[in-house]
């Protein structure tokens, strides 16, 4: 065997410990031949790696199936029943992996023996066919460095350089194992070359948990650690490292550990940390530094000496890094040059954020009035700041406005002609109140109320409502039944059932030959899907003619053999197998489907199919004219036809809410149970269902209009929505069962056919949309609501409630939804158009969801606002009416921007309807004694109305 035979051998073993020995054993010649074979040698091990796990997993499955039948087997013997589902766990059991399936880690270790040049063995280890994660099994930076540790001290060196070089920038923030990472640190430190200056290679170094006894013993400690503040990616790697707790085997204990012994010294890490902030970045890429200079807690002096560099980040640093400058500098209140405070205070007042310009006012009042005391308020001495004040003015917190007015006025003495000048040149930023406050102080004119409240809004007439979409026509030949329905509309399917039920009283031969190329369904289990019950309605057909065509009786032959009703009873499946899904394993709209689909199979099998369907749909939202199933019904007396029990309860579900009474008159004349059961339901039978929502958060539920301060529903609480429906019994057993109340925990299952359900019970909207409310706030669990069955809800009679309210009020305010803005805006449109839109109650349900889950008020107001703008703008307004009271904050809550935001809106929807009149939560508002953001908004909206 020559020696690239053995390696070879070696490397189908996937032992790369076995490669190492082999290929370190051989002379230089010998080496020289692999290293030249190697590269040709790549696809030639992949590919009989990949063949002996594809053998392998043929073992597999011929034991598993081996196993099972001897596991049937020895259940007969015993007599016990074995469940065919359970066959699948034999199938799916885990195969353990065996060496020889590797071929990655075999090959780099082969080439970093083998090949001579520390630039080959680099570009080697760095092929793309070993980037593949799913090739590196074990990782090997540990084999190779030994492997490498052979070659002279030189050659590692310029290797540990080549590698560390190679090192690339990563966008994960914790990275995944990196090998080859692993191994230019190793190699650096084995062979005491300097490293690189190479920001990947630093970030590799700071990507993995360590100990501060590891970093006093790693010999790139002194080279690295200055690297550490410099280089792109290390705060993105250690953003995750919190100081409280300070957990051992992080970098924030260790360097602090170092530092306090003096290892590392105090000025690098300081230092090091304000040339991060100067450089700037993203506020989370900081945050480490930010804990790294808070844990060292630098003295006053130590503050002292980099004051100017504190002062150099108040301006733009990112909050957080503000924050901490301005904690610092306001230790040194005798050590700032007059000069430097003025810097200081006009880089706090320029800031956006509210928490720091406030600081900075507080700042500026201690300084005026230190230097009133002292006897030097001649004016002049606070012009420096009139600027930054004057930007004060502009902050979009009333609290702040007012505060800095406040803190004009009280120092205004202080201001030069000057200065005055520059406060009065900002005052036309400030609300009219305001503006008016510090006009008197300081001259000039406030802002006209309504010089900047014009939006440009121009309203436009209303549109005319979408309609439906049109019935395809009924099948009326054998040529058009057409394939059995997968992922069609609702229509397609109902046009399919009722097809072949009238064809197999008109035409079953051609019926039969239709679905010929049908195959039954193969599906284990409960058959959850329309499709299967198709498939097995076409299977029965065809064995039900082959056993007439053989003289048998025509009875219920049935698939599979059963005599009678084919071996289904109530659960619809054949003996010792139900089809059916159990009660409560499905949504509720779901199982009813599936027992019409149902009934349909039995009554074929039994003989028993009826000339035609009585729930035929005659419009496109699914209702049933009542005239015509009338004529049905009479159809049915006439040939002495029996009704299907779901397909009869469909029918009467699918009737208009309102009858002619000469319609009601001729169905009081039928004789039938049918009959009679439908003269019931015209006669005013018709069931009116009170229905509620509830919101609970870990299973208890909240029945106030919102929360308070001190709860947090929108992250740590996420509200489970509870449907609940009130409704005297119909005696009608499957009406009854969708007039429960809906499943609120969202199964597995639930939520099928969901596009079918408006069709369902197209005469009763908000029962349809209490079944569709477990499924609006959880989009992660399939199935999601979509747009179309939400144009089908709206589209759909009956009265609003909260359950029609809430839907359309999600898709309002998620932009998840597959859906864009003016789809979305267009549901409400079109109920407006329809005359049946509940402004109030979709208000209230908006207002809802803005408090109790993490929907944002500007989705909401964005929504609204294309609403309005497609011509719905009195209906928007109301929509805020009632909106407002509900989410305004009450008695002992809190107002915040969201609510501000809220009053604005309102505002400019009541401008576009040129609304008129009070709103009790908004004059009680107006009323209070304040001057913030929410108080002024609440003003502003009382006085238009009012």
């Amino acid at each position: 065997m020559t020696a690239w035979e053995a390696v070879v051998a070696a490397i189908d073993t996937g032992d790369a410990e076995t490669v190492a020995d082999r290929v370190l054993g051989l002379d230089d010649g010998a080496r020289r031949e692999v290293a030249a074979a190697l590269p040709g040698h790549l696809p030639v091990a992949e590919r009989r790696a990949e063949t002996r796990w594809q053998e392998r997993i043929t073992r597999h499955e011929r034991e598993a199936e081996a196993a099972w039948q001897e596991h049937l087997r020895s259940a007969a013997r015993a007599g016990r029943k074995v469940d065919a589902d359970s066959g699948l766990w034999w199938s799916t059991r885990r195969m353990p992996s065996a060496p020889d399936e590797s071929w990655a880690d075999a090959m780099r270790v082969a080439g970093a023996a083998a090949l001579s040049g520390a630039a080959a063995v680099v570009a080697w280890l760095n092929r793309r066919p070993f980037q593949d994660p799913w090739s590196q099994e074990s990782g090997t930076p540990e084999l190779l460095e030994r492997v490498l540790s052979a070659r002279t001290p030189e050659w590692q060196a310029d290797f540990a350089v080549r590698a560390a070089l190679r090192l690339r920038p990563s966008a994960r923030r914790r990275r995944r194992r990196d090998d080859f990472a692993e191994l230019a640190l190793a190699m650096l430190r084995r062979s005491g070359a300097v490293p690189p200056e190479h920001d990947p290679l630093v970030v590799a170094w700071a990507g993995r948990a360590v100990t501060a006894a590891e970093l006093r013993q790693d010999p790139l400690l002194d080279h690295l650690v200055p690297r550490l503040f410099e280089a792109e990616g290390v705060g993105t790697v250690l953003r995750d490292e919190r100081p409280q707790p300070l957990a051992p085997g992080t970098w924030l204990a260790a360097l602090r550990d170092l530092e306090s012994e003096g290892r590392i010294p105090r000025d690098l890490l300081l230092d090091g940390c304000l040339r991060r902030f100067l450089r700037g970045g993203a506020a989370a890429d900081l945050r480490f530094f930010v804990h790294l200079h808070e844990l060292l807690e630098p003295a006053h002096d130590e503050v002292g000496k980099r004051a100017r560099d504190y002062l150099r980040l108040l301006p733009a640093a990112p909050g957080s890094v503000a924050e901490l400058s301005l904690r610092h500098l306001r230790r040194l209140p005798d050590a700032l040059e007059p000069a430097d405070v003025a810097e200081a205070l006009r880089s706090l007042l320029h800031r956006p954020e509210r928490k720091l310009v406030t600081a900075g006012l507080t700042w500026f009042d201690e300084v005026a009035r230190a230097g009133g005391d002292a006897g030097r308020g001649t004016g002049g001495e606070l012009d420096e700041v009139a600027s930054g004040l004057g930007h004060a003015f502009a902050c979009e917190s009333g609290d702040v406005q007012g505060r800095a007015v406040r803190m004009a006025v009280k120092h205004a003495k202080r201001f030069s002609p000057a200065g005055a000048e520059d406060i009065r040149a900002a005052i036309g930023v400030l609300p009219q109140e305001l503006g008016e406050t510090l006009a008197a102080v300081f001259g000039g004119a406030a802002a006209e109320p309504d010089a900047y409240e014009d939006d440009g809004f121009t309203p436009v007439p209303l549109p005319e409502p979408r309609p439906c979409a049109p019935l395809p026509p009924p099948v009326m030949a054998a040529g058009e039944l057409g394939a059995i329905p997968y992922r069609e509309a609702w229509s397609a399917g109902e046009r399919w059932l009722a097809g072949v039920v009238r064809l197999h009283a008109l035409d079953r031969d051609g019926l039969v030959a239709a679905l010929a190329s049908t195959r039954p369904p193969g599906v284990a289990g409960p058959w959850l899907s329309v499709r299967e019950w198709c498939e097995e309605i076409a299977a029965v057909l065809r064995e039900r003619a082959a056993a007439l065509a053989h003289g048998e009786r025509d009875a219920g032959l049935g698939h599979g053999g059963h005599g009678g009703h084919g071996g289904y009873g109530v659960d619809g499946g054949r003996v010792g197998k139900p089809r059916l899904p159990q009660a409560g394993t499905v949504s509720a709209p779901h199982l009813f489907l599936l027992r019409r689909w149902a009934e349909v199979s039995e009554a074929v099998q039994g003989g028993t199919l009826p000339p035609y369907l009585l729930a035929e749909p005659t419009e496109g939202t699914g209702h049933v004219d009542a005239a015509e199933l009338v004529r049905r019904l009479e159809g049915y007396e006439r040939c002495g036809a029996h009704a299907l029990p779901a397909d009869l309860q469909q029918a009467l579900l699918r009737l208009p809410r309102e009858v002619a009474p000469e319609v009601a008159a001729r169905a009081r004349r039928l004789t039938s149970e049918a009959g009679r059961a439908a003269a019931r339901w015209m006669d005013g039978g018709r069931p009116e269902p009170v229905t509620e929502i509830g919101w609970a958060y870990a299973g208890r539920l909240d029945e106030s209009a919102g929360y308070r301060d001190d709860r947090e529903p929108a992250d740590s609480k996420t509200p489970d929505l509870m449907p609940r429906i009130r409704v005297a019994p119909t005696g009608l057993p499957l009406i009854d069962d969708l007039l429960a109340d809906p499943d609120w925990r969202r199964r597995d299952q639930h939520g099928g056919l969901m596009s079918w359900w408006p069709s369902v019970l197209p005469s009763h909207r908000e029962v349809v949309a209490l079944h569709f409310v477990p499924h609006l706030l959880y989009h992660w669990q399939a199935p999601e609501l979509t747009l179309p069955e939400a144009q089908a809800l709206l589209q759909a009679g009956g009265p609003w409630g909260e359950g029609a309210a809430l839907v359309l009020a999600c898709f309002l305010a998620e932009r998840s939804w597959s859906a864009g803005l003016d789809e979305r805006a267009r549901l409400v449109t079109d109920a407006a158009a329809r005359g049946d839109l509940d402004a109030g109650q979709l208000g209230r349900q908006l207002a809802l969801l803005l408090r109790r889950t993490w929907v944002k008020p500007g989705r909401v107001f964005e929504a609204l606002e294309t609403a309005a703008g497609q011509g719905v703008h009195r209906e928007v307004w109301a929509i805020m009416r009632g909106f407002l009271p509900v989410f305004l904050p009450g008695p002992g809550e809190r107002p915040n921007t969201r609510h501000a935001q809220g009053l604005a809106f309102a505002l400019r929807a009541a401008r576009w309807s040129g609304a008129r009149g009070p709103l009790a939560c908004v004059a009680e508002i107006a009323g209070r004694r304040a001057s913030n953001n929410f108080v002024r908004e609440a003003r502003r909206l009382h006085t238009y109305l009012t």
